[in-house]
């Protein structure tokens, strides 16, 4: 039975370009589904609404939370379609099966005043490690680009001249973002006297450098925003995608719209980018990167 998990899994991250977060997450509830099943069960086939009711009601029992119970949920029915279209299974018990309810939450913003607490406090040092960090802390409220992006950009991917930054996105396009003239001031700063003081090997072609000289990591960024939301006082929640969702309702409170800001994002569906639209109503007056 686990054949069938495995193929799943490879299926997400061949055929759907999944990211290996995605794929991990996949992976660590089906197999929580998994041992749940009686081990006397034969195979898939075997499994029915009831077992399936029953993997719900206990996850409840164990008080997860219901949109933890609804995505764990929608592991399993996602699992189940796949062996219905690779003809693996004739029925799926997992069409009636109902999940939680579970409340549309918006995602956390930073107000503009806030924005600027957080890009200049960096700025108290001139160090290789702050110039650096001003400068992506810049270029992620510039561009809206995705955490793992932005780690993901080498030297070359940046045009100063032009003010433009080129990223892949999950489905490995490439789009060019514009960058305003004060990321671009940041960058060429960190390029001119950060970087080579970070730099360990001249073929290392990475943009942000840790203090090995390696390419930084996702987490690593996350580690350093964290601490500069510590170090400011600031009392709000951010996680590594707040700028992001920060420059878009910023955006569109200033009047962009709503199609520039889905390709500014890379985001395939609309529908996806729509959740600024009512994150923006509720912010009051223009509100946009300077």
């Amino acid at each position: 039975m686990w054949r069938q998990i495995d193929g799943f899994l490879s299926y997400l991250k061949v055929e759907r370009n999944c990211s290996d977060n995605t794929t991990s997450a996949y992976r660590n509830d089906l197999t929580q589904f998994y041992q749940f099943i009686p081990k006397s069960t034969a195979g898939w086939s075997e499994v029915n609404k009831r077992t399936l009711v029953a993997y719900v009601n206990s996850l409840k029992e164990r008080e997860y939370a219901s949109s933890t119970v609804a995505r764990k949920v929608a592991a399993v029915k996602s699992f189940f379609h796949f062996m219905l279209d690779k003809g693996i299974l004739k029925d799926d018990p997992t069409v009636t099966l109902d999940s939680p309810k579970v409340k549309k939450r918006l995602p956390k913003i930073l107000s503009c005043e806030d924005i600027e607490v957080l890009l200049n406090e960096p700025t108290h040092l001139s160090d290789p490690k702050s110039l650096r960090d001003k400068s992506f802390l810049e270029l992620l409220y510039a561009t809206g680009m995705r955490v793992s992006e932005l780690v993901s950009l080498d030297v070359d991917d940046v045009d100063l001249n032009k003010g433009a930054v080129y990223c892949s996105s999950r489905a490995s396009k490439q789009r060019a973002l514009p960058v305003t003239e004060r990321a671009t001031k940041a960058i060429r700063t960190y390029l001119e006297r950060g970087r080579a003081s970070l730099l360990k090997d001249p073929e290392e072609r990475a943009l942000f450098l840790n203090h090995r000289g390696q390419r930084l990591t996702r987490q690593g960024l996350w580690l350093i925003i964290k601490g500069y939301v510590e170090s400011t006082g600031l009392q709000v929640d951010v996680t590594p995608h707040t700028l992001r969702h920060s420059f878009a309702t910023h955006l569109l409170n200033g009047g962009a719209d709503l199609r520039e800001v889905q390709r500014l994002l890379g985001h395939a569906n609309i529908s996806t980018t729509q959740i600024y639209t009512e994150m923006a109503q509720a912010e009051s007056g223009p509100q946009q990167p300077s």
